[in-house]
């Protein structure tokens, strides 16, 4: 018996209104999909700078679409029937091709549901890949979540690793870490929800990739560095501001790699000579015991001592072992100190060294303790200005673009540092690089780990460095380096 023809568009729809979820499931990608392909397309231009605009597509409407689509395919699988079920066999579509005047319909309608499939198929490819690869983008890491994450991005920002990718580090190639990462990613998210993260974020310690393998993907340890030569610029908080500089010669060292002995500070990372040591407090910052392992395998203990716990082989295995980040703690986020990040404006010219006594007067304003960054920002201004209405008058008159310079840097150095909001301030996080307040270095080389037989942990300072200069306006070895560098290049 000959089938009667049926309208292939109404019939589809009578089918996926026979239930509510492929009802709910097709409004959604009917209004869903225009949207989304035209966003796409504007994503793709980069005519939308805004990162919440990928957000809003790849974690928002992306996630909406293939819901939409799920509850379709649940819907038309839950309510399908015998009745009109010929619609959709081959058997129907070849008796409609072979009737005289349906094979154009018939056409037209196989190359509708073809082109709504490849559509549909792109569309759930796209998503998912682009939305996939913009959770790992800086952008979402840093922008998404403002308000914590505002001072990771910004130390990011200002950072030597600022155009490395923030997953290069934090989450890697490997399927364990990136798991770990998404699983930590989603618990992230609900700490965000809920106001329940803590403020400051805590460093995240003992969750990072392996370090040696994530520093050493960039930093190769087989390369010879030797020594070099670092100057540190400083400005005096005087009415010249002036300009100090403390030039030493760094023994980098190897860690005796392509038959080079280990020496310098890299010492401390060579596999022949390898350091483990025990804190107590999370910071790592108090260490009570060291344990050095030489080529030779023996074992020397050292500790304070205060600690009362025995040295032997059986904590070594509570010991954490030396790699770069026990020096390196602060490899991007880096937050400088309130002297260190005004002397970083002058030596750039974001804040006019020319400004009497703007070091002395900026420190005293920015280290106030404020409860929100607009009202230190404020402060800043307004207590700038004040002063040098009533001490310096010209700096109010014709000298006013000059303290508005200053002004403006002063706040810039607040403003990438310090975060009331997240109770960050100028000593939250400590940078282990050197020995400032006792901290860094000084963990192990403060003169107290000794061992057994009597040996101490050296406190030489020519161990690492060498002092060449130390806080001199214009340093003497500096204009010698630089003679002696003008006569090499001279024929």
């Amino acid at each position: 018996m000959e089938r009667k023809p049926v309208n292939f568009i109404k019939s589809i729809l009578i089918y996926i209104s026979r239930s509510k979820l492929s009802v709910v499931g097709g409004i959604l990608l009917s209004v869903l999909t225009p949207v989304l392909l035209v966003c796409i397309l504007i994503d793709i231009k980069g005519t939308v700078q805004n990162p919440y605009f990928g957000f809003l597509i790849y974690l928002i409407l992306g996630p909406l679409f293939l819901l939409g689509l799920i509850l379709l395919i649940i819907g038309l699988f839950m309510s399908r029937g015998k009745e009109d079920i010929g619609l959709f066999t081959f058997e129907y579509i070849a008796e409609q091709l072979a009737r005289p005047g349906r094979y154009i319909r018939i056409r037209r309608h196989l190359l509708l549901s073809l082109l709504i499939t490849l559509t549909t198929l792109f569309l759930v490819a796209f998503v998912s890949y682009t939305g996939y690869h913009y959770s790992e983008s800086t952008a979402f890491c840093g922008q998404s979540c403002h308000q914590v994450m505002e001072p990771a991005y910004a130390t990011y920002r200002n950072s030597p690793h600022s155009r490395i990718s923030c997953v290069e580090c934090h989450i890697g190639e490997h399927a364990q870490w990136l798991t770990k990462a998404k699983f930590s990613g989603a618990r992230q998210i609900f700490a965000v929800l809920f106001d329940t993260y803590p403020r400051p974020l805590p460093q995240p310690i003992t969750s990072l990739r392996p370090v040696r393998e994530t520093c050493e993907e960039c930093h190769r340890p087989e390369m010879f560095h030797g020594d070099k030569l670092y100057i540190k610029d400083r400005f005096l908080p005087d009415e010249l501001n002036t300009h100090v500089q403390t030039v030493l010669l760094m023994k980098i060292g190897s860690g005796g790699y392509q038959g080079r002995q280990a020496h310098g500070i890299h010492w401390h990372v060579a596999e022949d000579h390898q350091v483990f040591y025990k804190h107590t407090d999370q910071a790592q910052e108090e260490i009570v015991q060291v344990w050095l392992q030489d080529e030779g395998q023996e074992i020397h203990y050292f500790k304070k001592p205060d600690n009362n716990e025995a040295m032997g082989a059986p904590l070594l295995a509570m010991a954490r072992k030396m790699d770069c980040m026990d020096c390196h703690n602060r490899p991007t986020h880096i937050f400088r100190s309130a002297d260190e990040a005004l002397d970083e404006k002058m030596i750039t010219g974001a804040i006019p060294p020319e400004v009497p006594f703007i070091k002395r007067q900026a420190l005293a304003l920015i280290t106030a303790p404020y409860e929100t960054s607009d009202a230190a920002l404020q402060s800043v201004s307004r207590g700038l200005k004040e002063w040098y209405a009533a001490n310096y008058p010209d700096f109010t008159g014709a000298r006013k673009p000059l303290l508005d310079q200053a002004i403006a840097g002063v706040q810039q150095a607040y403003r990438e540092n310090v975060f009331p909001e997240m109770h960050i301030g100028w000593d939250t996080y400590k940078n282990f690089i050197g020995h400032k307040n006792g901290t860094g270095c000084f963990r192990c080389h403060d003169g107290r780990h000794v061992s057994q037989n009597g040996q101490i942990i050296s406190r030489d300072c020519n161990c690492c460095h060498i002092v060449l200069a130390e806080n001199e306006p214009a340093p003497d070895v500096l204009h010698l380096l630089k003679q002696a560098l003008a006569d090499k290049q001279q024929p």
